[in-house]
C-alpha cells in the first residue's frame, strides 16, 4: 500500500480531491493542523475554565480609563 499527501491550494481543489477519493471508493482521512502553538491553546483554555469557576481578575469597565 502506498500513502499520498496531497496539498490542494484552495477549497475547491480540496473538494475535488474529497469528490474523486469517494467516487473511486479510496478511503482517507483529513488531518486539521492548527496555527496555534498547542502551549498557547492549553493556556487560553485554562483561562476560560478559570473564568466559569469564578477565579481571575475582574475589572470595572466604568472606571477602566480613570
Amino acid at each position: 500500500m502506498e500513502t499520498f499527501i496531497v496539498y490542494p491550494e484552495s477549497k475547491e481543489q480540496s473538494a475535488a480531491v474529497k469528490a474523486f477519493l469517494k467516487a473511486l471508493k479510496i478511503n482517507f482521512e483529513k488531518e486539521e493542523k492548527s496555527p496555534y502553538n498547542q502551549e498557547f491553546v492549553d493556556k487560553i483554555k485554562r483561562g476560560e475554565q478559570a473564568a466559569k469557576e469564578g477565579k481571575g481578575v475582574k475589572v470595572d469597565v466604568d472606571n477602566l480609563w480613570k
